[in-house]
């Protein structure tokens, strides 16, 4: 089995069309231009894609019925599972970070997953209908802000903070997650949306919304509107407390700088460093490189598309992973509620910070990469 011969593809990235071969096992085609994947072809793809993502599904199921992490200190229990640390955030009046935690975490996981089982097995079973569009469009949209894995990753970095201060116990649910989200990433990786999109709009290429003066000068009028907003959020996420600890009735907030500190001072500076990393120093620089990139398209620069082009790309893969501090937090606060012996609540810098990588992630999916490749005046 190979791909069809001569297919016509517009390249996301730059806008250049080529015309691609037939590709075989393993094989993949990429732009000339700007080295962006516009294929990728491996046998049984459709099949392996299918069992991963619903495998995933039902891992997902799973993960919702039984007791996910349990917190001992003195005696006193607190266990949990995902949709009662939910609730709890709800209770201390974090509603917005209970739902926002949610979705990307449970929620929009699952539509995907479902998603992406419908597309396969109607291409499985050779079933074309036009609805199809709608649900690769659905899976698309869910997929930036699906973030499973990192959720994971965050609940790692609590366990590691916590530990020196009780026991905690993993429970079936978290041993469900984790194999939620390795066979979540794996489905993710053989799903080929070029080949999806192929196949849902009748064996055509979909073609893209030209690159014209109006296009343009939306893209850089948007992205600076929500830099400009992104960098006004950052304020108080860096000066408000982004959570607070309740010891014996004795009340100690913490910054998100004031916990890197922390972090370190107790020795945990692997912790510190991927905290500091993903809230501090990611954040700034997608806001500065955007704003350069955008500068650039503006000021109609031609040199280097080559090197702004890989920055775009680590924007739009790095800049979700800030949210590890604000699932830390929502960890944190869902499994430590022990009454006046010990309870951590949130602090409004957590939706102020929530919100900038949510409002930076909206910049980066607004700025359209074809300008870097194009003089801005030639479309104006």
């Amino acid at each position: 089995m190979t791909t069809p011969h001569g297919l016509k593809v517009s390249c996301r990235d730059c806008g250049k069309v080529s015309y691609l071969p037939s590709l075989q096992h393993k094989q993949k085609a990429v732009c000339p231009r700007c080295g962006h994947t516009l294929l990728t072809y491996r046998h049984n793809e459709t099949q392996i894609t299918l069992a991963l993502a619903f495998s995933a599904v039902v891992l997902l199921f799973l993960s919702l019925l039984f007791d996910f992490l349990t917190f001992k200190l003195n005696g006193q229990l607190h266990s949990l599972d995902l949709w009662s640390a939910l609730a709890v955030l709800a209770a201390n009046k974090y509603l917005s970070l209970a739902i926002i935690t949610g979705l990307a975490t449970v929620i929009l996981p699952a539509i995907l997953l479902i998603g992406v089982c419908w597309l396969m097995w109607a291409r499985m079973t050779h079933h074309y209908s036009p609805y199809l569009r709608r649900v690769y469009n659905m899976v698309m949209l869910a997929l930036p802000w699906s973030m499973a894995e990192i959720f994971l990753v965050g609940i790692l970095v609590s366990l590691i903070k916590i530990t020196s201060l009780a026991d905690i116990d993993v429970g079936p649910s978290f041993y469900a997650y984790f194999g939620f989200t390795i066979t979540m990433s794996s489905a993710l990786f053989y799903f080929d949306a070029s080949q999806t999109a192929y196949w849902v709009h009748g064996r055509k290429v979909p073609e893209e919304k030209p690159l014209d003066s109006t296009t343009a000068s939306t893209s850089i009028q948007r992205t600076w509107a929500l830099l400009l907003t992104a960098t006004l959020l950052y304020i108080p996420a860096n000066i408000l407390p982004i959570m607070t600890t309740s010891i014996f009735g004795r009340s100690e907030p913490s910054t998100i700088i004031g916990g890197v500190i922390a972090l370190w001072e107790m020795g945990s500076y692997p912790i510190a460093i991927i905290i500091l990393i993903a809230s501090v120093v990611v954040p700034v620089a997608k806001i500065l490189i955007l704003a350069w990139l955008n500068l650039s398209v503006q000021s109609g620069m031609l040199n280097n598309p080559q090197v702004r082009i890989k920055y775009f790309r680590l924007v739009e893969w790095i800049g979700r992973w800030s949210m590890i501090d604000v699932f830390v937090v929502a960890i944190l606060v869902a499994l430590i509620q022990l009454g006046n012996t010990l309870s951590i609540y949130p602090g409004p810098a957590a939706l102020a910070f929530c919100a900038v990588v949510f409002v930076t992630m909206l910049a980066a999916i607004t700025f359209d990469a074809r300008m870097i490749w194009q003089n801005r005046k030639s479309v104006v």
